[in-house]
């Protein structure tokens, strides 16, 4: 039997995608009316990126709720007025052969321009940030709430793929991380409760053949954070939720430690990927330092990863995919656009 490559197509439920190449989602800063409506640069960056041939495109981290933002230039899906401007971005990536996923998220106590951020506890991100305010029990349900009806958002702009952001330091991992949830009620005596109440909300407004993503951090770099063995048990919870398919990435909770700075080597999330996949046998992503196309398709043909997700090397060149299937020597007549085949 032959192994996986890169440019092997995917197939899970009701995406089908042309290979195996993932832009991961990365904030652009760049909504200049502070509105959450995306802008003609969130079009042209995720659109050029469908041209250059990644498979999946997603668009990044947006927000429930405006005090959900990291900044007050992030996208937002709090409001039906929002709905438009990312429809004609999920057409432009379809329109050019690839498939369209979104990151649902909210910052908590990282939304740095929330006058009061929120926050499972009042425990300030640093020294250097402002110190959040408990949420309430009725307020978390109502951020469940605001979630889901986030996601039905996205599913009217036609997106392929809903991720669930619970990593980087975020509301979800704040709710599931022991440093930084105290509560004494529900959401605190079952640290997984919040994740698994949004991926639920989430799966009841996706049609049923839409995989439902989950991204986490699979290991925290700080004195007293988790790490795989606890992730992997965070992980059968929140795919007993829901998720079908967990995005593998690391850290986000704190200040790194001098002895746990991680992105210190190429692939040094992919580990954290692979457990994951094996203790639950579900499709994962791996993230961080993928860059090199002999690199990426290595993770994909030892199976060690199901999909690769590039990022910063995607910022860099648009058409990544194009090179990588050029580096690769793939049939690149099934792959380059027309328009640029002299090129290539």
């Amino acid at each position: 039997m032959q192994e996986p490559n890169l440019f092997d197509s995917f197939l899970y439920k009701g995406l089908e995608l042309k290979n195996r190449i993932m832009m991961s989602p990365m904030c652009q800063y760049s909504v200049t009316n502070k509105d959450g409506i995306a802008t003609d640069w969130h079009y042209l960056h995720y659109v050029s990126r469908a041209v250059g041939g990644a498979g999946l495109v997603m668009v990044e981290m947006t927000d429930v709720e405006p005090d959900g933002r990291i900044s007050d230039f992030d996208l937002g899906l709090w409001s039906d007025e929002q709905i438009p401007a990312l429809k004609r971005i999920v057409d432009g990536i379809h329109q050019h052969g690839a498939k369209a996923a979104i990151q649902i998220a909210h910052a908590g106590r990282k939304a740095e321009d929330a006058e009061v951020p929120v926050a499972p506890s009042a425990i300030p991100f640093d020294e250097n940030s402002k110190t959040p305010r408990e949420l309430t029990t009725e307020e978390v349900y109502d951020l469940i709430e605001k979630f889901r009806k986030a996601v039905k958002r996205a599913v009217k702009a036609g997106f392929d793929v809903i991720e669930i952001h619970g990593a980087h330091g975020y509301l979800i991992h704040q709710f599931h991380s022991p440093l930084t949830n105290k509560r004494d009620d529900e959401f605190g005596k079952d640290l997984t409760k919040f994740g698994s109440e949004v991926l639920k909300a989430a799966k009841g407004e996706i049609p049923e053949n839409t995989p439902l993503f989950m991204r986490i951090s699979a290991k925290e770099y700080v004195d007293g954070g988790y790490d795989i063995h606890d992730a992997i048990e965070l992980a059968k919870a929140y795919k007993e939720a829901g998720a079908d398919i967990f995005d593998i990435s690391s850290g986000g909770e704190g200040q790194i430690a001098a002895w746990g700075k991680p992105g210190t080597h190429a692939a040094y999330q992919v580990p954290l990927a692979r457990e994951i996949k094996k203790a639950l046998n579900v499709p994962v992503i791996a993230v961080g330092r993928l860059d090199e196309p002999i690199l990426a398709n290595a993770v994909i043909g030892t199976q060690d990863a199901d999909l690769v997700a590039v990022g910063r090397g995607m910022l860099r060149n648009p058409y990544w995919a194009l090179e990588a299937a050029k580096q690769l020597r793939k049939d690149l007549n099934t792959i380059v656009p027309l328009q640029y085949e002299a090129g290539f």
